[in-house]
This record gives structure tokens, C-alpha cells and sequence, in this order.
């Protein structure tokens, strides 16, 4: 999506010629605007939240349409401000309309909010069709107008633009290789695609096999695919943009598909662990958005990739396997397999020099249990960094809500017949997931983040359509930037 700036004032508008111009509206109709009050005089349209009216050859417009869009009592910025513009592309897109061009009200001239306006109209582009014979990918908005305050800063608004499109297409990659089914986006082709990214990225990219994963004892890694007849892949990835100091470790959960394992999940719904990569697509959709920023500070990102398969060679409830780190673990249950996979990823970011660590995967169904399809769930160990990471996500709008990580959650991951048991009782399934991750990360800062409720959708938004959203990958990106102020 193409994206412009215009500098106008109000009463300029009605000059304006556009396909669409679209004004962001409270419960008070525009003073200087007869066609969009006469809307509000007919209750064709209030201002509530995510409302929007169309109003064909408005008088007194040189505009093809008037489009009103609703901003609501309690709008908040930038997570309004991005499904608000979300709703406006498609609906807008819906009918055909490729160019649209916004107002954007003086509360909103600042960078985080138009970088909010821009990601949203072009998440409210994608679909999830590609694999549809009668898909019309033309059917976008393929151009946007901005018109601002003659007195709105140019320098951060052009800045926003341009940092908005770089976002923008990480998150797009990001669910692009969410959305890949699993036959179609096996680990090793995930790992290509990764490897191909970071080419045009000017990355540094490496594909760990199992061979090589062998020689440096990854046995936790390698036990989840052993039931599959596809090999595992740990893609790790490197951009250097600093000369010592601190260096970010982003690791994202890669599991292409999970049946569950010997301990298999049920067939409703199965279809949807082809998202179980969700955490690996937003740490490589990151990755791609870091480098193009290029912020003064060195980040590592690690993505396991594997299935997770019933088989004759699969791991079975009981079995115990050896750490990279050299602790050892006891599988009661081979669905609860993330967990596997990172502990070897997350001991390795270290071993590569990460001084801080950050995880996400889609990890429990018990995090959904707790926080629905609203909150991602966040763990830490590290008072400072979280503050750090609060600040990056406060940003971006991603809503996340912290959980308890303490000790006596810890004691409960212990096991029997090992050092540590990949699953505990009944309640507070999600906390002992991040408590068994604590234990390969030690002292190093780390923060944690299951997904599971937030990586995609089940059900069409007003704002976006079902499947995955790209989170956290917005998020990521802006820790990244944040640790590089320091």
C-alpha cells in the first residue's frame, strides 16, 4: 500500500478530490461539514465505536464519498486508532475502493498513532484466501492519503510513514507464514523461507539439522519430531548493529504442526495447529523489520521448527530426554512439547552470547483459560527489563497482561524419576509452562510470552478477517528499538 502525505486545513477538505475521504468522528457531527451532519440529524450514524456511514456524492465535496468512521466515548490510541483504520480498509475494500484518503483529527498527529493508522488500514488488507481459485487479490486498498494540520510535524510524520512500512510488511510476513497449511510450510521449508528473507534482508542466517543439532546435544529440540517424516530445523538468525552492549535473544516457538503426539489432541479444531509456528513467524517477521530499522543493537533470533507427530519412533509419556543444557527431563505428556523446543533454543541464544531473552509461543490452552482471545499472557524474571519491554508494547497496542512467576510455582516442575517434569497438575497449566522455561534461562533477563489466545483468530473481527494477526511481532520490533536507546 502506497501511502502519502497531504498538509491541509479543514476547510480545505470540501475541495479535496478523492474516491474516499474518510473523517474520524465522536458523537458530535463536523461544524464546517452539512452533508456529514445531516448523517448524524437521520441517525444514520452516532459516532459509536467502529461504526462507519457512507455517504455518496456529498454535497458540497469534490469527493466521491464521504465516509464517516466512529470513534466512540472511550477511544484510545494506538489500539483504537488501529482497528478503527482496520475497519475503514475493509469495509472500504469490500467495495471495490482502492484509494482512500484520511483525516487525521490533531489528537492523532503523533508518530505512534499514524503508525497505527497505517498498520491497521494494512491489516484490514490482508486476507486469508490464497489458496482460493476465485481469489481477487486486486480487491485491496492499494493507496492512502494522510491529510494533516498545516501545523502538524512534518519531519515525524514523514518518519512514521516510512517506519510504518516496514512494520507493516513484517506483520504481513508474519501471518503470510502463519497462514501457510502445514503441508506447505513443512520445517524445512520454513527454514527456506526464513534463509530467503534474511538474503534480502542482509541477515545472517543459519539452518541447524538434525546432525548438527546432535553434535551439540539438543535432545530436547530433537525429541518432539521424532514421530515425523519430516526433520527438525533451528533457524538462528543475526543482525549486528552495535559494537558491544547488551544483545537481544528472540526465540519463537516453530512447531508446524501438533497433533499432540502420542498424547494426541482431539479432531475438533485440530486444523488450527497449523498457528502453532505463530511465535516463529513473528520472530522472523521481526527480524526482517530490525534490519531494515536498523537500531544500534545486536539481536539474535532462534526459531525451532518441527512437527509434532504420533509415530513408531515418537517420544512417549514416560520417556526422558537430555537438555541441551544438560538437565534432564521427564515427558508425562508429549502435547505439552513447546516447552521442549525452546528449552534448547533459549540455552542456545545464551550460549551465542544473549544477554536478554525474549520468548514467544502459543504455548497453553490454559493461558487462553485465564485471558481468552483478548490478552496475550507475560512472564518474567527480570523487574528492570520487564519496565523496559512495557514501555516498547505500550507503543504498539499489542494488550498483554502479566502473570505470577515465583517460586512455588517452580517447585511444582520438579520430577520423579528426572530434574524436571514437562507438565504439572490440573490449575495454573500456564504459569508452570513459563516456570519450566525459567529453569534454562537462570539469572539472564527474560520475559516470556504465550500467545496461544491472540496469534490468530477463530472468527472474523470487524477489523480483521479469521486467522492469524502477527502478534507479537510489532511488539518485538519495538523492544528491539527501545534497548537500543540505552
Amino acid at each position: 500500500m502506497n501511502t502519502e502525505l497531504l498538509f491541509l486545513a479543514d476547510e480545505q477538505l470540501p475541495q479535496l478530490e478523492a474516491d474516499a475521504l474518510v473523517l474520524l468522528m465522536d458523537k458530535e457531527p463536523p461544524r464546517w461539514s452539512a452533508a456529514a451532519a445531516s448523517l448524524y440529524q437521520a441517525e444514520e450514524f452516532t459516532g459509536k465505536a467502529l461504526e462507519l456511514a457512507v455517504l455518496h456524492a456529498p454535497s458540497g465535496f469534490k469527493a466521491k464519498r464521504l465516509v464517516l468512521a466512529g470513534r466512540g466515548e472511550k477511544f484510545a490510541p494506538p489500539l483504537d486508532a488501529w482497528r478503527l483504520a482496520g475497519v475503514v480498509a475493509r469495509t472500504l475494500k469490500g467495495k471495490n475502493i482502492r484509494a482512500v484518503t484520511l483525516k487525521v483529527p490533531s489528537d492523532l498527529a503523533t508518530e505512534a498513532s499514524l503508525v497505527a493508522l497505517i498498520t491497521g488500514m494494512e491489516s484490514g488488507n490482508f486476507d486469508t484466501d490464497q489458496y482460493k481459485s476465485d481469489r481477487k487479490p486486486e480487491r485491496q486498498v492499494s493507496s492512502l492519503t494522510l491529510v494533516l494540520a498545516p501545523s502538524a510535524d512534518r519531519a515525524a510524520a514523514e518518519k512514521a510513514v516510512r517506519d510504518a512500512a516496514i512494520i507493516a510488511a513484517a506483520q504481513r510476513f508474519a501471518r503470510e507464514l502463519a497462514n501457510e497449511p502445514s503441508n506447505r510450510l513443512t520445517p524445512t521449508l520454513m527454514g527456506e523461507r526464513a534463509q530467503a528473507m534474511a538474503r534480502a534482508a542482509g541477515l545472517e542466517c543459519e539452518l541447524i539439522g538434525v546432525e548438527r543439532a546432535r553434535e551439540l546435544k539438543m535432545g530436547s529440540f530433537l525429541s518432539v519430531g521424532l514421530g515425523s517424516a519430516e526433520p527438525p530445523v533451528m533457524m538462528v538468525l543475526r543482525y549486528r548493529g552495535a559494537e558491544g552492549g547488551p544483545t537481544l535473544g528472540i526465540i519463537g516457538k516453530g512447531v508446524t504442526f501438533d497433533t499432540g503426539g502420542i498424547s494426541i489432541k482431539p479432531a475438533a479444531g485440530m486444523e488450527n495447529m497449523k498457528f502453532d509456528m505463530s511465535g516463529g513467524a513473528a520472530t522472523l517477521g521481526a527480524m526482517q523489520a530490525i534490519a531494515a530499522l536498523k537500531p544500534k543493537l545486536n539481536v539474535i533470533a532462534i526459531v525451532p521448527a518441527t512437527e509434532n507427530m504420533p509415530g513408531g519412533r515418537a517420544q512417549k509419556p514416560g520417556d526422558v530426554q537430555t537438555a541441551m543444557s544438560g538437565k534432564t527431563i521427564e515427558v508425562l505428556n508429549t502435547d505439552a512439547e513447546g516447552r521442549l523446543i525452546l528449552a534448547d533454543a533459549l540455552h542456545y541464544a545464551k550460549q551465542l552470547g544473549a544477554t536478554h531473552l525474549v520468548d514467544s509461543a502459543t504455548l497453553t490452552g490454559a493461558c487462553v483459560v485465564a485471558l481468552g482471545n483478548v490478552n496475550a499472557g507475560v512472564f518474567t524474571n527480570n523487574e528492570a527489563f520487564y519496565a523496559r519491554f512495557e514501555k516498547a508494547r505500550a507503543r504498539t497496542g499489542e494488550k498483554m497482561w502479566r502473570l505470577p512467576l515465583d517460586g512455588e510455582y517452580s517447585e511444582q516442575t520438579k520430577g520423579t524419576v528426572a530434574d524436571l517434569q514437562n507438565i504439572g497438575g490440573r490449575w495454573g497449566g500456564a504459569i508452570f509452562a513459563a516456570a519450566f522455561l525459567e529453569a534454562f534461562v537462570g539469572d539472564t533477563p527474560w520475559i516470556h510470552l504465550d500467545v496461544a489466545g491472540t496469534a490468530y483468530l477463530e472468527e472474523n473481527k470487524p477489523w480483521m478477517p479469521k486467522g492469524p494477526t502477527g502478534s507479537p511481532t510489532y511488539t518485538l520490533i519495538e523492544l528491539a528499538r527501545e534497548m537500543a536507546k540505552e
